[in-house]
């Protein structure tokens, strides 16, 4: 049986792999960058390892402290962030124009979920 600070760190490696391919294409739209670069390629792949992970991380470590379905809410919570993160990078390709309010939107996201995980307030 895998132990729960595994998934922990399993998550948190994805959370860390998503916010840096997230800020690398957010800095690359603001400063006018376009769509074709050589590290876009690698820069999804990063974000979409990193969604993974922190699923994978996250429902491990609901296993282990017992939470199966129905979910309460915090984790309705974040896999709605999750579902939002795995979104942004499209958004960011298709309308560069937003990527200065995407920054901040990536942060308040980021602070929610992290909220959530260690309050559990619902």
């Amino acid at each position: 049986m895998i132990p729960s600070l595994v998934y922990k760190n399993i998550h948190l490696i994805g959370v860390f792999m998503i916010l840096m391919a997230l800020g690398g294409l957010l800095l690359h739209s603001i400063t006018g960058g376009t769509q074709e670069h050589s590290w876009r390629r690698p820069v999804a792949i990063t974000h979409g390892v990193g969604l993974l992970l922190v699923l994978l991380g996250g429902f491990g470590m609901l296993a282990r402290i017992g939470i199966y379905w129905p979910w309460p809410g915090w984790v309705t919570g974040k896999v709605i962030i999750w579902l939002l993160f795995g979104g942004l990078v499209g958004v960011i390709f298709r309308r560069p124009v937003l990527a200065r309010s995407l920054w901040w939107v990536a942060i308040a996201l980021a602070g929610l979920a992290a909220y959530l995980a260690g309050h559990k307030p619902f």
